[in-house]
């Protein structure tokens, strides 16, 4: 049995000085937003009691950043009834239940229920809700009302016109004797409403108007606001009534567009869809999970000043350009400064299986081959001491299991580093240290490390000419290497012959395996389901791994008739060089 002592461990801590009740504030919020404690009545009772001793400035800042969690509806309300500040970042972002929604509206300011009204993604039932508040949101003060809060009511015939009844209000003296038997009304408890009551009806329940009709109003006459009552109720039914107008028509969704940014990363220019939702939305910031804007790859990219291709970008709104799609961008350099001014690109629609829901998002990737990789590690150790006898005599039968063992599980590693690594460059999250790298010897030790392999197929790999320099992360570059060459490898057939030729400096041009020979870029790329022994995952995956990996470090890998041309950059200055001119 575990026993969770985290909020023990915060409030331990001594929450007695202005930091101390900061920290903890921060603390508490984040801890009870991610789910890491229960939103119970003691993380409630303490939040609640540390409330006033934070800044106001230190609570927005911590609503801010719930936005990438799912706050329970407790905290939810903890932060909502706080000042808009506070409140507005909760209620933008927060998922909770209708029924969550419907208790909390009533306790609600005007302004958090107009940021609610703002949403497009609330349920029906909520939206019925926030309209029966009336569409400017009225709302009567209560408690906070003056205490002087009774009137004289004088009632008296006009001399002219119609001959109606009209009523005169005026605060009476302090101490007026006229009013020493009336006893004024005790302000209700405030509860929440079941609907939105009109103004009209307000009027007619307050005690001062009720006794004024009934003491002051003659036979056939007509009693004033009894008109600016019926009037008020007959304007609630008729909005009521009218019809709501027809839901806009389906509007054909686009299919692909051109985009510009200028140096900060907001888009300025859009060709080929509806402007409006695009223009402003900016590449140097990572989303939150489900709203509108880019993800990491994207702004990873933008920090970097680097290419990206496949970044995720969601478009809210009912237009053309609204829902999921897949962009690319070339980043922009003056040609005679050589000042960053921006991105080029373009994006499309996903494909079939880029639709949401059909893989894990990156984050949730990176948790999976974290949790695969500590036990296959495992695997591979254990599997090495049974296979060189490490305990005690092992029979030579169970050594030969324990080498199959530990050969298999060496290839899931390695399956599992190709996940972290995609998930790492989807998610922007690729740490890399350019640097120059002679690419001879990589090639020979990287040759040298797929023997095996190239023993299996009867196949080998050739060095032409002198493939020179490098400049880039020496990790990326040999797993870039490494990667390409044993999927080609593990395509050949016996007796082929993989060809690494170096025709200029940075560019490598790759033959491919006759398996490969007759498909275009689109096929190559999409040719997971084939077995080969050097990719667990695939060829095609193994390939758009390599070519992400190469656009990461400022090169391309470029399908040609017969062979695959590998771009990678020899300088500082290349790399950007390239950026500009591609």
């Amino acid at each position: 049995m575990r026993f969770d002592d985290i909020l023990d461990t915060v409030l331990a801590a001594g929450l007695d000085t202005p930091t101390a009740a900061q920290a903890g504030w921060r603390q508490l919020v984040d801890l009870v937003a991610r789910g890491r404690i229960p939103a119970d009545a003691r993380a409630m009772t303490a939040l609640m009691e540390l409330r006033d001793q934070v800044p106001l400035t230190v609570r927005a800042a911590s609503a801010r950043a719930t936005a990438g969690a799912r706050p329970p509806a407790a905290l939810v309300r903890l932060l909502a009834l706080d000042e808009i500040a506070v409140s507005a970042p909760v209620l933008r972002f927060a998922t909770l239940p209708a029924e969550s929604w419907i208790a909390l509206l009533p306790e609600l300011s005007p302004q958090g229920r107009a940021v609610l009204r703002h949403r497009r993604d609330l349920d029906p039932r909520v939206v019925r809700a926030l309209e029966s508040f009336g569409p400017t949101d009225f709302v009567l003060p209560a408690a906070d009302m003056p205490s002087a809060s009774v009137f004289r009511f004088e009632a008296e015939t006009a001399t002219s016109g119609s001959g109606a009844s009209e009523i005169h209000l005026s605060r009476p003296p302090p101490n007026d004797e006229s009013l020493s038997g009336i006893e004024a009304p005790e302000a209700p408890t405030p509860s929440a409403p079941e609907s939105f009551r009109s103004v009209g009806e307000v009027a007619q329940d307050l005690p001062v108007v009720a006794r004024a009709r009934q003491e002051r109003e003659e036979p056939g006459e007509t009693f004033r606001i009894a008109d600016v009552v019926a009037r008020i109720e007959a304007y609630q039914r008729e909005l009521e009534n009218v019809a709501r107008p027809a839901a806009a028509e389906h509007v054909s969704a686009a299919e692909h567009f051109v985009f510009e940014t200028d140096e900060t990363g907001a888009i300025r220019s859009v060709e080929g869809v509806a402007r409006g939702p695009l223009v402003g939305l900016s590449l140097a910031h990572a989303a939150s999970p489900g709203a509108a804007g880019v993800d990491g790859a994207a702004a990873g990219a933008f920090r970097r000043r680097t290419r990206f291709a496949e970044a995720h970008l969601r478009v809210d709104g009912h237009v053309d350009a609204s829902g999921e799609w897949r962009i690319s961008g070339t980043p922009s350099f003056d040609g005679r400064t050589g000042r960053f001014t921006g991105y080029r690109g373009e994006a499309r629609r996903p494909r079939a299986d880029q639709r949401p829901g059909r893989a894990p998002r990156p984050d949730a990737m990176r948790q999976l081959v974290h949790e695969l990789r500590t036990p296959t590690n495992a695997i591979v150790g254990f599997s090495e001491m049974i296979e060189h006898a490490m305990l005690g005599p092992v029979p030579e039968p169970y050594r030969h299991h324990a080498r199959a063992i530990r050969s298999d599980a060496q290839d899931l590693l390695m399956a599992i580093d190709d996940l972290d690594t995609a998930a790492r460059i989807q998610s922007g999250a690729l740490d890399l240290r350019p640097e120059p790298v002679a690419l001879e010897p990589l090639l020979i030790q990287i040759i040298a490390d797929l023997a095996p392999l190239a023993e299996a197929r009867a196949a080998r790999i050739v060095i032409d000419g002198e493939p020179g320099e490098a400049f880039g992360d020496g990790d990326a570059l040999r797993r870039l290497l490494e990667r390409l060459l044993a999927t080609l490898l593990g395509a050949a057939g016996p007796g082929e012959r993989i060809v690494v030729r170096a025709e200029e400096a940075g560019i490598l041009t790759i033959s491919r395996p006759d398996a490969f020979v007759g498909l275009a870029g689109d096929a190559l790329f999409s040719i997971d389901d084939e077995v080969n022994p050097a990719s667990l995952l695939g060829s095609g995956f193994a390939l758009r791994l390599v070519r992400n990996l190469a656009r990461q470090i400022g090169g391309s890998l470029a399908v040609e008739d017969d062979a695959l041309t590998l771009r990678l950059p020899t300088s500082g200055r290349q790399t950007v060089d390239q950026a500009r001119h591609s």
